[in-house]
């Protein structure tokens, strides 16, 4: 479950209706969390209490009190689920922290947090921040900043814009892009006909990564035309510590990792599978499947990479043959196991 919040007028809905017209094959359920009107491919969705509309391509649409939202978790992820993922559209007004408790505590067991998208409007930021100062706390959640309608501002006015978000929210990537343009595959994951009950964290390959989403004479918005990307493969397995630190202060502006961690550790000898969107980790744990090959591979994407740099720092995170590691190694990973 991905949350995106924003101050009113920033392109929180262009940026829903973006990801729900994908091509990606993602079956999206859509959670409005206060009154209004929702534009969802040219329809107008009354924003009702446990309404809940059939956009006819797999997702659902539906707009709730936040005091009903449990509920509508409840109706939108379970074991038969057709949803791949929820998508949460903060009120304009809402105050993002209560969100995110609010799916953390949820005892949902379909139920995963997937990170804070803060959706930022760059023509009128300035000026919103003067007014409603509270914006700088709901920013500094955020996982993934996405900077909406950088086209509107020039060079210098968007490079100003990046450095005062960059001063709120740190080392957390922002992401520029007009009419909320942002791709799906950079937030969740596409699967492939898999039931609820199966859907074990697929592993997206390479070439799915960097599948062209659109034509040709619509190059500019391909994936690899906008982002950069590396990977990352070790048969050797691989320190927790030095691993956990990588994920929290990475190299470059990365926006997204996956893939399998090797940590072979007494205790520890399954497959860990990691996912970032921005600066939001977690781990999940699966079994080796017979026959395949217990090594790390990890995809990265995002801008101003340096390939090089990413590649020492990960080798640096390779153990040692004559390093030990024991079950206290893992602690690191814990904050971040299967968290909710």
């Amino acid at each position: 479950m991905v949350i995106v919040a924003g101050f009113l007028g920033a392109g929180k809905t262009t940026l829903l209706n973006h990801l729900l017209r994908n091509d990606a094959g993602i079956r999206i359920g859509v959670v409005v969390n206060d009154f209004g009107a929702i534009n969802v491919d040219s329809m107008l969705v009354a924003g009702q209490v446990d309404s809940m509309v059939s956009l006819g391509n797999g997702c659902i649409c539906c707009a709730v009190d936040i005091s009903d939202m449990d509920a509508m978790f409840d109706a939108l992820a379970h074991r038969r689920s057709a949803i791949d993922v929820i998508v949460v559209e903060a009120s304009g007004l809402a105050e993002p922290r209560n969100l995110i408790r609010m799916v953390r505590g949820s005892e949902n067991e379909f139920i995963v947090y997937g990170g804070l998208v803060g959706v930022v409007d760059a023509v009128e930021f300035p000026q919103t921040r003067v007014l409603h100062p509270e914006i700088d706390q709901h920013l500094q959640l955020a996982d993934l900043v996405v900077l909406n309608k950088s086209d509107a501002v020039s060079d210098s006015g968007r490079s100003a814009v990046v450095s005062t978000v960059r001063s709120i929210v740190g080392d957390v990537p922002v992401v520029p892009v007009a009419f909320g343009r942002v791709d799906p595959l950079l937030l969740f994951d596409r699967r492939e006909n898999l039931s609820v009950e199966s859907a074990i964290a697929v592993q997206l390959s390479f070439d799915e990564l960097l599948r062209e989403n659109h034509s040709d004479d619509d190059h500019e918005h391909h994936l690899h035309a906008q982002y950069a990307h590396t990977e990352f493969v070790s048969t050797d397995p691989i320190e927790p510590r030095r691993m956990v630190e990588f994920l929290e202060n990475p190299t470059g502006n990365l926006y997204r990792i996956k893939g399998f961690v090797h940590f072979a550790i007494a205790g520890y000898s399954q497959k860990f599978i990691v996912h970032t969107v921005g600066r939001h980790i977690r781990f999940e744990t699966t079994s080796w499947a017979r026959g395949e090959t217990e090594q790390t591979s990890l995809v990265l994407i995002g801008t101003d990479l340096d390939a090089a740099a990413v590649e020492t720092r990960l080798r640096a995170c390779v153990r040692e043959r004559s390093e030990h590691c024991d079950a206290s190694s893992m602690l690191p990973v814990h904050r971040y196991l299967d968290a909710g």
